[in-house]
């Protein structure tokens, strides 16, 4: 008479219905297997996670980072370290008690999405690329204006996720607590405010199909390719990943405006002309901003509430733009130095001239982004012509040159990389 084998892990005998794996010197059935499985799983997530803490990733180490690459915002630096620093410690709490069936005190930590919000040009972009290249997590970066309802030409809202699922090089654990920064949320605000039905594929649709994506759902995503392409699907959890929302908001301030300061409506030819605007700084408008400004400007109640984190970022005055071309690691001034490097070429700005370039760049209305059109119109001729020219050694820029009231110098001499150079 046999009988039957059992589980080494579990004691479950074999039977039709629940086959065993057989060993060398023991057995298993499937249970024991998804669950051993689930308990790797947490192994690795959980030693991810203290890597990331052992990397100094406290809320004043990432702002430290950040300082380094974008100036100013500090207010906005802050509120990105603690939500990263929030997210790990998320992670941290729920990385392994689920698959390990420990207890837990019933107490389940939520995430806090958040929206920037600033000028062209104020470094939001600029933050999220830098704040990627620090944290440990996987980090995707999308664009809100590429984004369609489904059923129309364009990118579904899934997309976000399969760059996410990209970057975590197809593990679907590590790329569920994840981050994700949405470029360009300010022009999925609704087209119309007319009580007429319309069809807004790329404005309401999204911010509808953007609700269940943000809170936490289960989505089907392809792990290669396209859906056509008959690749398998997965499914991704966005419970716990963290998404970051930003956008200019071009014409916000009208209605916070409207909201802080109101017309007055006195009328007649004696009555005094007020103005929504008068005795509030421009700059200091968005600062004021409350959801049913957001509201008012075309975002639904249902997605507002989805980011109840809001930051607000400042607009560039001179003094910044000035420490932004010349104190970062990646100065702009540093980045056309070591262009003319290459072609053993010293390039030189006077302080006048610097000073010139913000006020050029702050004339545009582009912000940081002007100062890189305004620094390669000037100096256009210059990389054209001094390459060729063998005899010059040293490029010089003043105010003059800057304000089109004079020629850039071009010198004969010795260059710093040379006398570096001769001394080794």
């Amino acid at each position: 008479m046999t009988t039957n084998e059992k589980c080494s892990f579990c004691n479950t005998e074999q039977s039709l219905q629940t086959p065993l794996i057989a060993g060398i010197d023991g057995h298993i059935c499937e249970a024991c297997v998804r669950l051993a499985n689930q308990v790797i799983i947490s192994w690795g997530r959980k030693r991810d996670i203290k890597a990331c803490f052992d990397k100094q990733l406290k809320p004043d180490a990432i702002k430290r980072k950040l300082d380094e690459y974008v100036i100013g915002q500090d207010l906005a630096k802050e509120i990105l370290s603690v939500a990263v620093y929030n997210h790990y410690k998320r992670l941290r709490d729920q990385s392994a008690d689920a698959a390990l069936n420990m207890e837990h005190d019933g107490v389940e930590i939520g995430k806090s999405n958040i929206l920037l919000l600033g000028p062209s040009g104020s470094g939001k972009t600029l933050l999220a690329s830098t704040l990627a290249r620090i944290v440990g997590v996987p980090f995707a970066i999308a664009d809100a204006t590429t984004l369609t309802q489904a059923g129309y030409v364009g990118e579904d809202v899934e997309s976000i996720l399969v760059r996410l699922l990209d970057v975590a090089e197809g593990n679907v654990g590590r790329a569920e607590w994840g981050i994700v920064y949405i470029d360009e949320i300010d022009k999925l605000a609704r087209a119309s405010e007319s009580a007429i039905a319309v069809r807004d594929v790329s404005g309401e649709g999204v911010q509808q199909a953007l609700l269940k994506l943000v809170e936490g759902t289960q989505v089907k995503i392809p792990s290669k390719g396209r859906r056509r392409d008959g690749g398998e699907e997965v499914i991704l959890d966005t419970s716990n990943i963290l998404f970051i929302a930003g956008g200019a908001f071009a014409g916000l301030e009208e209605h916070v405006a409207k909201r802080v300061k109101p017309n007055q409506r006195s009328i007649g030819f004696a009555a005094t002309i007020h103005h929504a605007k008068d005795g509030i700084d421009p700059g200091e408008f968005l600062s004021e901003v409350q959801p049913g400004d957001l509201r008012r400007f075309g975002l639904i109640p249902e997605f507002i509430g989805r980011f109840p984190v809001l930051s607000v970022l400042e607009e560039l005055d001179e003094a910044t733009l000035i420490k932004i071309l010349t104190e970062p690691r990646n100065a702009l001034i540093r980045q056309f130095q070591k262009l003319f490097a290459y072609d053993n070429l010293e390039l030189q700005f006077t302080d006048e001239a610097i000073s010139a370039i913000a006020r050029h760049a702050i004339e545009r209305g582009t912000g940081a982004r002007g100062l890189r059109a305004v620094l390669e119109n000037l100096l256009r001729k210059t990389m054209f012509e001094a390459p060729s020219n063998d005899g010059i050694q040293r490029v010089v820029v003043d105010e003059s040159a800057v304000l089109g009231l004079g020629e850039i110098r071009l010198e004969q001499g010795e260059t710093a990389a040379s006398r570096a150079l001769a001394g080794s």
